[in-house]
């Protein structure tokens, strides 16, 4: 696992797409499927406007990139604005000209979540590894909708969401924490573990103690973003704030001083 810590989160940003475009490409070179897995939220913002700043300033194709979603509401109708092929169109995918077609996410308005979750890890499954998975943190330590009790090697499912992420999410809900559904389906925690590259992204003073506990913690399924440290090729882009209470900072801010050019993100 690599800890990069940055001064501001707009360098988080830029680190983050770099990453990103840095996997897609390895993906091209060895003729694998380009798939390209995003988050939702607030913590990928800054990554995405420089993707698209790329895009539009220098070109930067995304014609054969397919795109997977993390998770998705149950309940909400489809093209609600915040279910999150709403989001992640509006804030990413049309913007870097994706095909509609090729961004997929768990259908959470249809009748059956259940049988929605399984054709959601099936799709994963036929569409090819996901070369890079882009990651936040929830302050309980989720990730996806994870929640803490999840399972470590689980797969696509229904999951209920705690309290405390409904209410961290009103703020997209017009503060209103009774209209943040109580269900979504979700990634599972074995199923982004398939992916090829996780890199997770936190900014500010409020993601510290989860992603502390993520990083240099016990593996444990209370803090779901702990099961990182059994991947092989993990990045973590953090700011200052969000490094605050990793107790290896200084040696992680020596590891990135002195890393090799060829290794890369």
């Amino acid at each position: 696992m690599e800890v990069v810590l940055l001064p501001t989160p707009e360098d988080c940003g830029r680190v983050v797409a770099d990453a990103l475009e840095g996997a897609l490409t390895g993906a091209r070179d060895r003729g694998a499927p380009v798939v390209l897995g995003l988050a939702t939220g607030s913590s990928p913002l800054l990554a995405y406007r420089e993707l698209i700043r790329r895009h539009t300033e220098d070109g930067t194709s995304y014609d054969d990139v397919t795109a997977v979603l993390l998770d998705e509401y149950v309940g909400l109708p489809a093209g609600h604005p915040e279910s999150y092929r709403e989001v992640i169109r509006r804030e990413l995918t049309d913007a870097l000209g994706i095909d509609p077609a090729r961004v997929h996410g768990p259908d959470g308005a249809g009748p059956d979540p259940l049988a929605a979750a399984l054709d959601y890890e099936a799709l994963l499954e036929a569409t090819g590894p996901v070369a890079v998975q882009l990651l936040g943190i929830g302050t309980n330590g989720h990730i996806g909708f994870n929640e803490p009790g999840s399972s470590l090697a689980s797969r696509t499912r229904v999951k209920t969401l705690t309290e405390q992420t409904r209410a961290d999410n009103a703020r997209f809900f017009g503060d209103d924490a009774e209209a943040v559904p109580r269900h979504v389906l979700t990634q599972g925690l074995g199923t982004i573990l398939r992916a090829g590259h996780l890199v997770l992204v936190a900014t500010g003073e409020h993601k510290a103690a989860p992603v502390a506990a993520a990083v240099e913690g016990p593996l444990t399924a209370s803090v779901p973003g702990s099961v990182l440290q059994l991947h092989p090729h993990v990045t973590v882009v953090v700011d200052e704030a969000a490094g605050s209470r990793l107790q290896l900072a200084d040696h992680h801010r020596y590891v990135l001083e002195h890393k090799l050019a060829a290794q890369g993100w």
